[in-house]
């Protein structure tokens, strides 16, 4: 991994979990495999504060253990995992678009909790949603439960791998770490639950009315309470499917700013079905006839089946090759090319960047030589139209930055200057792996100067949330409107204007931080893809 990698994991566990487990985390990444003894030596750490450490990270999926033959059970860090930290809010949004605000609290429950069992989301959930509810409305067991089958059918929630049973019951010593395994077709299979029951409110005033202390009320419940019908059976967020549909939304988006909004919508129908019977890193669609996407469009789209096989032929005969043609039965099958259609979003990503960076002439040189793949510098000047003294700066300053590079053909073999061909091109692969590094550094300068400025108006801050607190509980108890001004009065209107300063440049910032992760996650996708098919 890459010193900006290693620091943006560093962040992201320190953020999430404190410092005790950042420097576990870091540790594992920077060193690799570890047994736990050499963990808590290397870094200085208790051997008790490790083992909770890797318990929080195992639970999070951010690490993974292995027994090795003589024995020893060694700790590896996820650092991809960890990296996808950053992807969370993305998750939850998307989650919260498609499936409402139950499907988006699920989510959010998981990807807190790294691993949790149906009833446990289920009960939570229902609870939050109560609490935001109206007086004397709650919400059903039932319906929190339909929402979780549908993200189970749809593949965006997935069983974790559990110990197997056969393993439990063998009469030698248990091993060194349990050997965790799943069975593909049960990776989405929902238990029969019967949770009947409504969310419940948290009552604060009613628990102290009982007039007992709240760290013994739970025992009294504990001795009598029913089995978990689904113990053992944990669930987790399949961010690989996240991945995929945001992946799908990247290509539709590309299609609606090429063609128009008919075609991006059959694109969009062609990746919706075959969402599930392709796989995530699958370089082609499974694939559908002519007949099938009629079908499947959306009702209340008129288009008619003419018009249908019109935008298909278009879209099959587009250059970028988004939508290709496989056959001809059925009114004509067709397959979206998804490793072409990333190469294509990362090519632009790259095009975008030089044109922000250097300007628009360079821009015209940078998808000249993409286009013409080798070019030397005279070629360059001439198709380009640029003055040489100029094409020569410009060029010189893409290859000092990585977004080009420069290949040597000697006529000789003693590569003597005046009888090589100096050409120009633009490794797309090389180029993004660069940019992919930059956005890293820049994500980690944006989530350091978020830190700073919260660690800066630190003090103003806590005093605007004991302001508020308190206004909250005169509102509860009915204080008169005289009495809340006074108390809002105890911010002074410098001191607002710079928490408002303060919440703009942090809103931002957090936007700053969504922004780059679709550059990563668009070059990450293209990289991956393309090194699967090397």
């Amino acid at each position: 991994m890459t010193q900006a990698e290693i620091k943006l994991c560093s962040l992201l566990l320190q953020e999430h979990f404190g410092e005790i487990v950042e420097k576990i985390g870091v540790h594992l990444i920077r060193t690799g495999s570890q047994p736990l003894r050499v963990i808590a030596h290397d870094t200085g750490t208790s051997l008790d504060q490790v083992k909770k450490a890797l318990c929080v990270l195992i639970q999070h999926n951010l690490v993974s253990y292995q027994v090795h033959k003589r024995g020893v059970v060694e700790y590896e860090a996820q650092c991809s995992r960890v990296l996808r930290m950053l992807r969370y809010p993305r998750y939850i949004y998307t989650t919260k678009t498609l499936y409402s605000d139950t499907g988006e609290l699920i989510v959010e429950e998981l990807l807190l909790n790294g691993k949790l069992t149906m009833s446990a989301v289920v009960k939570k959930v229902a609870d939050r949603l109560t609490e935001t509810m109206e007086d004397g409305k709650t919400m059903d067991y039932a319906e929190v439960s339909n929402t979780f089958v549908r993200l189970a059918d749809t593949h965006f929630v997935q069983r974790c791998p559990s110990v197997p049973t056969t393993e439990n019951s063998d009469p030698g010593p248990p091993p060194p770490a349990p050997t965790l395994v799943i069975n593909e077709k049960d990776m989405y299979l929902v238990p029969k639950l019967s949770l009947i029951g409504k969310g419940k409110r948290r009552r604060s005033s009613d628990e102290d009315a009982a007039g007992e202390p709240k760290a013994k009320r739970p025992k009294h419940t504990t001795d009598n309470k029913e089995p978990i019908p689904d113990d053992g059976i944990y669930w987790q967020a399949n961010l690989d499917r996240f991945h995929q549909h945001f992946r799908d939304q990247a290509i539709v988006s590309a299609v609606a700013n090429r063609m128009d909004q008919t075609s991006s919508e059959i694109v969009r129908t062609m990746l919706r079905m075959s969402e599930i019977t392709t796989s995530s890193s699958a370089p082609f669609t499974q694939p559908l006839s002519s007949n099938e996407i009629f079908r499947s469009l959306p009702v209340g789209y008129n288009i008619s089946k003419q018009v249908l096989d019109q935008y298909l032929t278009l879209l099959a005969d587009d250059p970028l090759e988004f939508v290709g043609k496989s056959g001809d039965s059925g009114g004509g099958m067709y397959v979206i090319n998804l490793h072409k259609a990333l190469a294509s979003l990362a090519t632009a990503t790259l095009e975008s960047v030089v044109q922000e960076r250097f300007g628009s002439r360079c821009a015209r040189i940078f998808r000249l030589v993409l286009q013409k793949k080798h070019l030397e510098q005279k070629q360059v000047e001439d198709f380009a139209m640029i003055p040489a003294k100029e094409a020569k700066d410009m060029l010189y300053k893409m290859l000092s930055e990585n977004f080009m590079s420069l290949q040597e053909i000697p006529k000789t073999p003693d590569h003597a200057p005046s009888r090589t061909f100096y050409l120009y091109t633009v490794n797309i692969l090389s180029a993004a792996r660069m940019l992919l590094h930059r956005c890293y550094k820049s994500i980690a300068n944006l989530i350091e100067r978020r830190q700073f400025e919260t660690k800066e108006n630190k003090r103003l801050l806590e005093k605007s949330q004991r302001v508020e607190a308190i206004i909250a509980s005169m509102q509860a108890t009915g204080a008169e409107e005289a009495q809340l001004q006074e108390i809002e009065e105890m911010i002074t209107a410098p001191e607002r204007q710079q928490l408002e300063t303060l919440k703009r440049n942090v809103n931002k910032l957090d936007a700053s931080e969504i922004q780059v992760d679709e550059t990563i996650f668009l070059l990450e996708s293209y990289i991956e893809c393309t090194m699967k098919r090397q």
